[in-house]
């Protein structure tokens, strides 16, 4: 039966969350059930794609990605493929009527990955968060209004900063394994071997611009999802007080983490001002 093998799809894409970030699994579960499994279904889609550019060393990463992206496509086109990550990705793609032009812009992100090291100009960056982390961030704002077209257009612009936020803390947090395993770097106009203060701290004005820019989008989200798209700023936000106290040199030759024990505490302070009506 389809259905069965719609279920494997489903749980496979949730495995994969749960597999690879304990964070925003977290977060999803702080979801209502009826909008969850579709989150997952999006994360897993989005993870694979890019584990192929930054994991996937010792094989032909672009022929790999080429695979992929033809697997995408015949997938969303057939509405079924025995990629159960894209299978389950097509449901959610179809459910929500998600823009096909949000897809390929992540994918063209995705593949820049695959040779570009560096980005020059802001315009070059922006493009590529764009693509990267924005557009996830309005797949799922699809999912968390579920369809409303109006609702969508009002939180979009907040979507996308809280998308970019999320994707330059990554940024700073994993300076070292990008520039150093990948030679990547991503922060225009900014010297990773000799990284200061002054451009640490100008990384996190705009990363800070960004959050609260996104915040005041999360505080008008239906019930559904508000308080798992808290969690998840939470977290990131707490990630970026931990980056802002440590020394730019230390951020460079580390990688800076939320224990799990101080994740358990940020759910449950987030509890109660998510129950006390304070975001």
């Amino acid at each position: 039966m389809k259905s069965l093998f719609d279920n494997v799809s489903y749980n496979s894409s949730k495995l994969v969350t749960k597999t690879y970030s304990t964070s925003f699994s977290l977060a999803t579960k702080m979801l209502y059930k009826s909008i969850r499994g579709d989150i997952y279904n999006i994360y897993g889609f989005v993870r694979f794609a890019d584990e192929i550019v930054d994991s996937f060393h010792d094989y032909d990463k672009e022929s790999l990605f080429n695979r992929f992206s033809d697997d995408l496509e015949l997938a969303l086109e057939n509405k079924i493929s025995l990629n159960p990550i894209l299978n389950s990705f097509q449901h959610t793609f179809h459910k929500y009527s998600i823009d096909k032009s949000l897809v390929d812009a992540f994918m063209n992100s995705m593949r820049l990955d695959l040779h570009k090291t560096n980005y020059l100009t802001q315009d070059e960056f922006k493009d590529y968060i764009y693509g990267s982390a924005d557009v996830v961030g309005l797949m799922c704002l699809k999912v968390f209004v579920n369809g409303n077209d109006k609702k969508y257009e009002e939180l979009k612009e907040t979507a996308m900063s809280l998308g970019s936020a999320f994707q330059k803390v990554n940024f700073l947090r994993d300076l070292k394994a990008d520039f150093e395993g990948l030679d990547r770097t991503y922060f225009p106009n900014t010297d990773l071997k000799n990284l200061n203060e002054s451009s640490k701290q100008n990384i996190i004005d705009d990363i800070e611009a960004d959050f609260e820019k996104g915040l005041s989008g999360i505080k008008k989200l239906p019930i559904e999802a508000k308080f798992g798209v808290f969690m998840a700023y939470r977290y990131y936000s707490q990630l970026l007080k931990k980056l802002k106290k440590t020394p730019a040199l230390k951020i460079k030759d580390s990688r800076i983490r939320v224990s799990n024990p101080k994740k358990i505490e940020l759910l449950m302070r987030s509890y109660v001002k998510y129950q006390l009506n304070l975001l």
